[in-house]
């Protein structure tokens, strides 16, 4: 029969394993875990079979929406979010600065989005009036 200490042997000691999961994870790079935003339902069931919009309109305006109401914002209980650069958000976006601002007249002209100042912008948090209204949604005063 064998030597209890070499049966032992062969498994290997739980700590040494959580040591080992540390070290793989502190390899790993930090953005190598994707982020989400959370974003209303009715905006894929409602609001882009109401408005029709393109691709470009959808990056920005969820773009947009994301600064608002998905990442820390100061301004967030208005509705309104940072100040932003056109070069900035073409090189995020991947689009260039024209198709930008075409998109952000686009959306403006829908009523999705309001201008507070160029690069800052107000967005409903329930995408239009109405939907604000029935889901009880109301803004700060900031104007």
């Amino acid at each position: 029969m064998e030597d209890i200490k070499s049966i032992l042997s062969q498994f290997h000691a739980k700590k040494s394993q959580e040591s080992l999961k540390t070290v793989n994870d502190s390899a790993r790079p930090p953005s190598a875990a994707p982020h989400s935003s959370e974003i209303p339902d009715m905006f894929f069931s409602e609001i882009l079979s109401e408005f029709k919009l393109a691709r470009i309109d959808i990056a920005v305006y969820l773009f947009l929406y994301t600064q608002v109401w998905s990442k820390p914002n100061l301004y967030r209980s208005h509705g309104i979010g940072p100040l932003n650069s056109y070069q900035g958000m073409s090189k995020e976006l991947h689009f260039t600065q024209d198709e930008i601002l075409h998109s952000l007249k686009a959306l403006e002209n829908l009523s999705l989005i309001e201008s507070v100042r160029a690069g800052q912008y107000f967005v409903r948090k329930y995408f239009t009036e109405s939907n604000d209204l029935k889901y009880g949604q109301d803004y700060d005063e900031f104007f």
